[in-house]
């Protein structure tokens, strides 16, 4: 499995335009405000502060872009050689102090990220495993079908169910998307999931 050695800010973007030139390729995190995508970027990067944590839901307007430099053993020789990725940390949807408006502005600058962002290559989906199917998070995954987009789910704040619970809640979560992708129970908290869902990521993209 890949072995992040390094990550750093590379920008804040809305329009195309403002997207940083970059050859590698990209997974972005997308899910409600307040659903743990920064608390999972910084676990899974091993930070404690690169993508930060808001208490305001709704805060983060923006396209976030953080460059990941990895290092991957060749199966061949052993050698352990550089691998570069970016995520992209998109702001979070689904706050109701949010007008219209914006809500309406969010939509068009995702849209136009996902139908024309060439680099990307993976969404990872956070879902709270402690809820039922939001019919927000349903729109955002018909988006991404729409796009034509690879997506995956993440059932995020496993840590706040008892047991082997965790892992049935994210069952049936996935059940009530009714899609047939996998689906990771993850804490942040607790760092646990985290080696399923980064070795997924490597063989998506590498």
């Amino acid at each position: 499995m890949i072995r992040v050695v390094e990550s750093s800010f590379v920008k804040s973007a809305v329009k195309p335009k403002d997207y940083p030139e970059t050859q590698y390729q990209e997974v972005a995190f997308a899910g409600k405000s307040n659903v743990g995508k920064s608390s999972l970027i910084n676990t899974l990067l091993n930070r404690k502060l690169l993508a930060k944590i808001s208490g305001k839901p709704g805060k983060t307007r923006l396209l976030n872009f953080f460059e990941i430099r990895c290092k991957k053993k060749m199966e061949s020789s052993g050698e352990e050689l550089d691998a570069f990725f970016q995520i992209v940390d998109l702001p979070g949807y689904g706050y109701a102090k949010v007008s219209k408006s914006e809500r309406e502005s969010w939509k068009k600058m995702i849209m136009t990220f996902l139908t024309q962002r060439i680099q990307l290559r993976l969404v990872v989906l956070l879902v709270d495993i402690r809820h039922k199917a939001d019919p927000k998070d349903k729109l955002m995954m018909e988006m991404l079908q729409e796009a034509g987009i690879k997506f995956i789910l993440v059932a995020t704040k496993s840590d706040k169910i008892k047991g082997s619970k965790a892992l049935a809640a994210a069952k049936n979560l996935k059940a009530e998307f009714g899609v047939d992708v996998p689906i990771f129970p993850v804490s942040s908290l607790k760092k646990k999931g985290m080696d399923k869902l980064m070795k997924t990521i490597e063989e998506i993209l590498f």
